[in-house]
């Protein structure tokens, strides 16, 4: 049987979350063995007797072939953390989902990602920045990620499309549970520029509780998050707070201190978002004002496995090359050579003097 069928059966077991499967794939070796574990393997796993009781359970009721099948059916690609396509930066984020279910495609490309979120109410104002923003980010190579929603994130999908330009939404429901329904015509849209995006199986439906977790994928799949404009108890902010957890830049646009509207983001500001004034703002703090150099340099230059060496130890912490020297056992001029021709790929840039920091 195909091994994904069984990281798809696993999606649909109540109570096993990312933690608790790795914790089974530790003990059993891997994914298949981990269905079939026997109740001493769950045990030694740390499940405790409501989980193992559950899994047991499920395993009489579910086929994973069955589960492939329609998956395969639907036209989605279920994507696992044992595949190669799983996208990096949602990799590295506590919590990152064992299946991301995909309709359309994730390409190398959507990892120059920004997010653009907020609120479903939005005014004449958030909308026209949501559209400048979407638009523009889309014009300079920048992959726009959003949630699909009503107000802002519909604005900031369409005006990537309008560009001509790629889109990501990321779905509270199964991708073949379009919400909200006035949205079907731009997630069909989204599939032919980008992906629908989700990790709940399909036939999910929308709940409530399902929209906060899926914003940790929203800013996941992100290299840093705009809430452009949100409430004092607006769901944008959820995102904001995955984004500070993940370390991804954090930007918020400011708005009227009359505004209820803007409350949320003026508060971001206050407690150390960066102030958003243009799209400038972001293609510079992040290095992305020359995606399509930083593409071509990739396409021209081979990989090299120094460079991996190196991006093991770099993180958004700024870390000098003397300690990258020590910490690989290269020499200052390997080391120098190889960040240089790595700030060209866009994969590291340089903070203070001779200090660099993963992008």
């Amino acid at each position: 049987m195909n091994i994904k069928a069984y990281w798809i059966a696993f999606n649909r077991v109540s109570g096993i979350g990312p933690v608790r499967l790795a914790a089974l794939i530790e003990e059993c070796g891997d994914i298949e063995a981990a269905w079939r574990a026997s109740i001493q393997q769950m045990q030694a796993a740390r499940l405790d007797r409501r989980t193992i009781e559950l899994f047991l359970d499920a395993r009489r009721t579910i086929d994973p072939a069955t589960e492939l099948q329609r998956v395969i059916n639907a036209g989605v690609e279920a994507v696992t953390w044992d595949d190669a396509a799983y996208p990096e930066s949602l990799r590295t984020i506590d919590g990152a989902p064992p299946v991301i279910y995909v309709r359309g495609r994730i390409l190398s490309q959507d990892e120059w990602a920004i997010a653009v979120v907020g609120t479903r109410h939005a005014s004449s104002y958030g909308r026209e920045v949501a559209r400048v923003l979407g638009s523009e980010l889309a014009q300079a190579g920048v992959t726009v990620i959003s949630g699909l929603a009503l107000g802002i994130d519909t604005v900031a999908h369409r005006a990537a499309l309008e560009a001509g330009g790629r889109t990501i939404a990321v779905l509270g429901s199964g991708v073949d549970q379009i919400y909200p329904p006035q949205n079907r015509g731009l997630a069909q849209a989204i599939v032919q520029q980008g992906a629908l995006v989700s990790d709940y199986a399909l036939g999910t439906r929308p709940d409530a509780s399902n929209f906060p977790p899926r914003n940790r994928i929203i800013s996941g799949l992100s290299r840093g998050v705009i809430i452009v404009e949100a409430g004092e108890r607006s769901g944008a902010l959820i995102t904001a707070r995955f984004a500070a957890e993940q370390g991804r830049d954090l930007f918020a646009v400011p708005g009227s201190i009359l505004s209820p509207g803007s409350a949320g983001c003026n508060a971001l500001i206050q407690q150390g978002a960066t102030p958003l004034l243009s799209v400038d703002d972001v293609l510079e703090q992040l290095n992305m004002s020359r995606i399509v150099d930083h593409t071509a340099v990739r396409q021209s230059v081979p990989p090299d496995p120094a460079e991996a060496a190196l991006l093991q130890h770099l993180s958004h912490e700024p870390l000098h090359v003397d300690e990258l020297v020590r910490l690989t056992n290269m020499t200052t001029g390997q080391v120098s050579s190889l960040l240089a021709l790595m700030e060209l790929k866009g994969m590291v840039r340089q903070l203070g003097v001779m200090s660099y920091v993963r992008t």
